[in-house]
């Protein structure tokens, strides 16, 4: 690095200033998964930022998916998958399977990133201290949930502890059962029982396009329901643009949907004028 170098990173992290003070004590959820999550460098710079953020006084939570690694496992196990309308359909079997890796090997393995890094972090699921309860989303996808109740007392304990939850999206039924919830889905009703700040959704695309295959940087949630419904938004961008609606007009005061896979995009855009992404409010 140059003496250049070196004056223009002072200049950013003078005008980020704003921004840390603005996020001081702010509550930010992250739906972590994609790229990030199967590259060794992508996540060690993941876990670096989240600790940043805490560092300057924000408190981040972050919830996480795993879709590759539970295929994998199954089919290590030799568990076959029916579907139904192009969904999983999630047995007794297929979602012991579930469990074990995304509370097991994905959790621990982004814990283990963020403490690498000087951070504090603690893995749960949405079954700890009554975290996430659900319903079954579909009598025909078997135990896929749905949160109805979420009581995010132990996530306040851990921001008095200064210790940064990681949550799997595994919910506990009314008589005892587990359910697999999707992670976007699990992500936007646990920020909207914290009130959260912000809901950032990681994906593996630059954000919500318009007509024209162009970034929209901001829309309400009015917005979203018409490009929705003229079939500008469709594919896998429905379900996040719907857990993105319902989170902000849930209590969430923005909700933003960007990509992953560019560097520092949680820094990026909490921090600098620029931003990064899609902004979705109520």
């Amino acid at each position: 690095m140059t003496k250049r170098d070196f004056a223009a990173t002072a200049l950013t992290l003078s005008e980020a200033l704003p921004y840390m003070q603005r996020y001081t004590d702010a509550i930010v959820v992250i739906k972590f998964g994609g790229h990030a999550m199967g590259d060794d460098d992508a996540m060690a710079s993941f876990a670096r930022d989240i600790v940043l953020m805490q560092q300057v006084g924000a408190n981040p939570v972050i919830v996480h998916g795993g879709g590759p690694m539970i295929n994998e496992m199954l089919g290590k196990l030799g568990v076959e998958s029916e579907f139904v309308d192009g969904k999983r359909v999630t047995d007794a079997a297929t979602v012991e399977v579930v469990e074990m890796v995304l509370s097991g090997r994905v959790n621990k393995r982004i814990v283990q990133a963020i403490n690498s890094q000087g951070g504090k972090a603690v893995g749960l699921s949405g079954k700890d201290a009554n975290l996430m309860v659900c319903d079954p989303a579909d009598p025909k996808l078997g135990f896929v949930g749905e949160p109805v109740e979420v009581t995010p007392d132990v996530l306040h304990k851990l921001f008095e502890a200064n210790i940064i939850p990681v949550i799997a999206p595994i919910g506990a039924g009314r008589d005892g059962e587990t359910f697999n919830v999707n992670g976007d889905t699990a992500a936007g009703a646990i920020a909207a029982a914290l009130k959260a700040d912000r809901l950032l959704l990681l994906t593996d695309v630059a954000g919500v396009k318009n007509a024209d295959g162009k970034v929209v940087t901001e829309l309400s949630a009015m917005e979203v329901e018409a490009m929705t419904k003229d079939g500008t938004i469709a594919g896998g961008m429905i379900p996040k643009t719907d857990t993105a609606v319902k989170a902000a007009r849930g209590g969430v005061r923005a909700v933003v949907i960007l990509d992953g896979r560019a560097p520092n995009a949680v820094l990026l855009e909490l921090f600098t004028d620029h931003g990064a992404g899609s902004m979705i409010r109520a």
